[in-house]
């Protein structure tokens, strides 16, 4: 399976973890229904399946329950939307509950 989202050079350069001097941004700062709640949060953890196209002897392990052959890849996103982590590589059939 490729790691497209886990390696270079889409990780080298677009994933960085948020610095100690990293503002809070001012969505949350500024907001009494975020702020204190969300002050240490670091930002949004979602996954997603995107369209791969594996060698024929993997393609009935990526074929996910929407019946496409997918890799699932889980992303984590700043406030800011940069992102800040990935884990992909998991074949389309593994579950994301």
């Amino acid at each position: 399976m490729v790691l497209i989202f886990s390696s270079s050079p889409f990780y080298t350069n677009y994933v960085r973890l948020p610095t100690r001097d990293d503002p809070v941004p001012p969505e949350i700062r500024n907001n009494p229904k975020f702020w204190p709640y969300f002050k240490d949060a670091l930002g949004a953890l979602d996954g997603s399946h995107i369209h791969s196209a594996p060698p024929a002897s993997e393609r009935p392990i990526c074929r996910n329950r929407k019946g496409f052959v997918s890799q699932n890849c889980l992303f984590d996103c700043s406030f800011s939307l940069k992102f800040i982590y990935s884990l992909t590589g998991w074949e389309g059939s593994a579950t994301d509950a």
